[in-house]
């Protein structure tokens, strides 16, 4: 296995249609609203049925605030690597430094040539490559004095000016496939970007090997070079091959390259709506979680010489680390803005060119209950107030089993007091995520906020009507604590078990529970598509989310009184 410790990048790679424009600014505006952190575009200048893709790169950095693009990947023997360093670096100024630049040696040759480029044989196209990239560089560098001067056998510069200088360290990432291409990564770039139809099994590992050695022999660290992949698939109810299957299939194989391959950035090809938001919503948080999880554990082995470098030294793209905080937490986004693991929420959503939208009624953060520091257990449980909304209950709570007692001698460092608080900060998420549905029904019935406004602050409706859009957001957040749930079934639970046999008992229940709230989720369904049917249905509708209510409360904080000491004593991550 290779993890080279990058923190995680999910994104779109959406066609750059020229047929319907609005659709295609569309699909990468949803892109940031749902949450993820990069678009993309292939870059073929010559096909006329596509907008050109450096000017739709510039019109979309205008119509987002947050989101990273870049060209997937830019076809260099139709832009001059001079010119192209001034408007990379121009576009990366005008978006408070969001660009990356995606480079690609060349294909279709007849009709680069019909466009009046010079067609070049393989060996050609990595050389003159190799000089771009020099050019490029130099051209960013106003740091040193002097003109650029590269005397290249495909590409001449002779004594340009130097700048401007990008907002930030614009990464550089090939797509690259053969072994010069691939050497030529590890030597020079700082990223690798093939598209996983395009590799056949052994290819990821064969390629990484090429890099690291490269990377190496330049006096680079293998981990200096991000590993990004473009994928495809289908969303479907039962698995029916790699990545077609359901969101959790996904999640496994995509957690599986990441810490298998070394692969940091998930880049999803197609132009589905839905299947963006299911990405965002349900795949990229879980991944996240658990490659944190296996990470947090050792299980992850990471090449010679990266060990001692921070992760994510060689170019991070910013925010997606301050939003790694897990799947569970979700996000205002539709479900899908995930947080920080231990920090504050992600990026807010656009409304075309300006601000961040205002959010709509946002429940206020809950200060700490801990200062962790060193010595006694000071996480605190989130107490169950006794409060319930319902007249059902859907299980008893006085057959709940406990763990074991702390030990009142036990002391414990800041780092295992951390795991506990972290379960709280995830709860946490889904308390606050819960009261703002509670707050958009009583304002939707109120008449108090219009599609326009809940659009803005949710993201991810498709329709115009407020049921529509508080159908959309129950679904999302429905979706986020099923996805909470299934990590601690599949990846927490299994550790606490075997590490102490004692919380047997404990686990048992609260996962008892998991399937008794999924039940009540489903109820939450069903009560939506009511509701948007027949205009008697919000009373249907607030009752099922507060008995949705009252039951996640309620596990929320049996789960917490149970599990936060033993999390920290038994250093499960």
């Amino acid at each position: 296995m290779s993890d080279y410790g990058h923190d995680l990048v999910f994104g779109s790679f959406v066609t750059p249609g020229a047929g319907d424009p609005d659709r295609t600014v569309g699909l990468a505006v949803l892109t940031e609203q749902v949450g993820l952190d990069l678009v993309t575009f292939q870059d073929h200048p010559y096909q006329p049925a596509f907008l050109d893709t450096w000017t739709l790169l510039s019109f979309v950095a205008a119509r987002t605030n947050r989101v990273h693009l870049a060209a997937n990947v830019t076809n260099l023997p139709l832009r001059p690597p001079a010119v192209l360093a001034r408007s990379v670096a121009s576009l990366d100024l005008l978006s408070d430094g969001r660009i990356t630049l995606g480079l690609g040696a060349g294909a279709f040759w007849d009709a680069i040539e019909a466009m009046g480029g010079r067609r070049l044989t393989p060996g050609q196209g990595v050389r003159a490559l190799e000089e771009a990239i020099e050019i490029i560089r130099q051209m960013w560098d106003t740091e040193t004095r002097g003109g650029v001067r590269v005397d290249g056998e495909f590409h001449r510069v002779r004594g340009a000016k130097r700048g401007p200088a990008p907002a930030h360290r614009v990464p550089v990432w090939l797509g690259a496939y053969k072994p010069r291409m691939l050497q030529l990564t590890g030597r020079r770039a700082d990223g690798w970007l093939p598209t996983l139809g395009y590799l056949q099994p052994g290819d990821l590992t064969k390629g990484n090997a090429i890099i690291d050695d490269a990377a190496q022999e330049a006096g680079r660290s293998p981990r200096d070079v991000r590993r990004l992949l473009n994928i495809a698939g289908q969303f479907s109810a039962v698995g029916r091959g790699p990545l077609n299957g359901p969101a959790e299939q996904w999640v496994q194989e995509l957690v599986e390259l990441a810490l298998g391959e070394g692969v940091s950035a998930f880049i999803l090809a197609g132009d589905d709506p839905d299947d963006l938001r299911r990405f965002a919503g349900e795949v990229a948080p879980a991944v996240r979680e658990l490659v944190a999880a296996e990470r947090d554990s050792g299980v992850a082995e990471r090449p010679q010489g990266t060990a001692e470098r921070d992760p994510g030294a060689a170019e991070r793209v910013p925010g997606t680390a301050e939003r790694a905080q897990s799947a569970a937490e979700g996000g205002r986004d539709g479900g899908a803005a995930e947080r920080d693991r231990g920090a504050a929420v992600g990026g807010a959503a656009a409304d075309g060119r300006g601000a961040a939208a205002e959010p709509v009624a946002a429940p206020a953060a809950r200060p700490s209950r801990a200062t962790v520091t060193g010595g006694a257990f000071a996480v605190v449980p989130t107490p169950d107030d006794g409060v319930r909304r319902s007249d059902q209950q859907v299980w008893d709570e006085s057959t709940r089993p406990t763990g074991p007692a702390p030990d009142p001698d036990r002391t414990y460092t800041p780092q295992e007091q951390a795991t506990g608080a972290h379960l709280v900060q995830i709860h946490d998420g889904l308390r606050a995520e819960l009261a703002q549905i509670h707050d958009l029904i009583e304002q939707v019935a109120a008449g108090e906020i219009d599609a326009g406004t809940a659009r803005s602050h949710i993201n991810t409706m498709t329709m115009r009507q407020n049921r529509w859009t508080l159908g959309v957001y129950c679904e999302s957040y429905c979706r986020i604590v099923t996805t909470h749930h299934t990590i601690e079934d599949q990846s927490f639970f299994p550790r606490l078990r075997a590490q102490d046999p004692r919380l047997g008992p404990v686990v048992d229940r609260l996962e008892q529970e998991h399937h008794v709230i999924h039940d009540v989720l489903e109820g939450v369904d069903r009560a939506l598509v009511a509701y948007v049917g027949s205009p008697d249905g919000l009373a249907d509708l607030r009752a099922a989310v507060d008995l949705l209510t009252d039951a996640l409360l309620s596990h929320l904080s049996y789960e917490e009184r149970e599990l936060v000491e033993p999390l920290a004593r038994l250093g499960i991550a």
